[in-house]
């Protein structure tokens, strides 16, 4: 049965869970919000870096909180995202248009994947940190932004600065307190009262039985938190409640399931022969052609988070799908 959770206000409210890694996140996430300093959050995508970012800037409550995705824009338009640009700085600048570190001023600036950021933006972000001074694309003049940094990234960045793909004195500047967060597989106390969150938002009085519970939990979450937030709004969507059941669950997760059955038979009675399986047990092989359509079906064809959804490289995805000439 799903757990019950009590309503909280407080910017920690938004850092579900219970489990030791968890309470560390709640701590430092008290003790970083409390002063100005630069953060830098690691950990794997849907770890949730957006939210804990948001947290500690909400300790405090200062100013505006501004994202800069650093993997969706690249060269001269992610420059005129950041710094603005001025009037008639190129072909259809038209008017002045001010950037988001003008937005952040007075408040926080979140660099999400900062290990995408191209190294010619690096240095001039850097500069930027050190001067508190920046210079809009085409424009004559300096201007000013006081804001706070607090930096994301699913890669090894101090990896990168050894293959010289990320620049030191930036990673130095970014890396005054840090924050790591542990992927949701190895913190598995925190995934039923997260279904809980999750019900709560989404779900209309929905319920998850015990076997459901059970292979949630069983499950690895390549996609962290946020696959497990996705997870349930489908099975939310498929089900008009109150009760959900085996019957919703995804075939990703129902194939992990039927695996710790047979790992449990084979570990209990060796001998067994398949034609004693239960009714409805459907061979190996289909259920990961299953779960492959379906996870293609649900990213819409993109490959490379399909991949990363059912726990596999993208050339193992790729075998796969010409194995089963699909």
């Amino acid at each position: 049965m799903t757990p019950q959770i009590a309503l909280d206000v407080s910017p920690l409210s938004t850092l579900v869970g219970n489990s030791p890694a968890m309470k560390q996140v709640h701590r430092l996430v008290s003790r970083m919000g409390k002063s100005r300093f630069p953060v830098l959050i690691l950990g794997e995508t849907g770890t949730g870096k957006e939210i804990v970012a948001r947290a500690i800037h909400n300790m405090e409550g200062r100013g505006p909180f501004v994202v800069v995705d650093c993997s969706s824009l690249v060269g001269q338009l992610m420059e005129s995202e950041l710094f603005g640009y001025a009037k008639g700085a190129f072909t259809g600048a038209v008017n002045q248009k001010l950037g988001l570190l003008d937005a952040a001023n007075g408040g926080t600036a979140f660099f999400d994947e900062i290990g995408e950021l191209p190294l010619e933006l690096q240095m001039k972000l850097l500069r930027v940190l050190q001067e508190k001074e920046f210079r809009a694309v085409g424009g004559l003049t300096q201007r000013s932004s006081n804001f706070r940094v607090i930096a994301a990234t699913n890669r090894d960045l101090l990896g990168e600065v050894e293959a010289k793909r990320f620049r030191q004195d930036l990673y130095y500047r970014l890396n005054v307190m840090r924050l790591r967060l542990t992927p949701l597989r190895e913190r598995k106390d925190d995934i039923p009262p997260l279904i809980a969150h999750f019900l709560q938002r989404y779900g209309n009085d929905h319920k998850v039985t015990d076997e459901v519970m059970d292979s949630l939990i069983a499950y690895d979450w390549p996609g962290n938190v946020r696959e497990l937030e996705h997870t349930v709004q489908r099975m939310v969507a498929m089900n008009s409640g109150p009760w959900i059941t085996v019957a919703e669950l995804p075939s990703t997760v129902m194939n992990r399931s039927f695996e710790r059955q047979i790992e449990n038979r084979h570990s209990g009675s060796s001998g067994m022969s398949s034609s004693s399986a239960p009714k409805g047990i459907m061979p190996l092989a289909e259920i990961e052609k299953k779960a492959i359509l379906d996870a293609l079906d649900y990213t819409k064809g993109d490959r490379t988070v399909a991949a990363a959804m059912l726990g596999i490289g993208r050339t193992t995805l790729y075998r796969k799908l010409k194995e089963y000439g699909l």
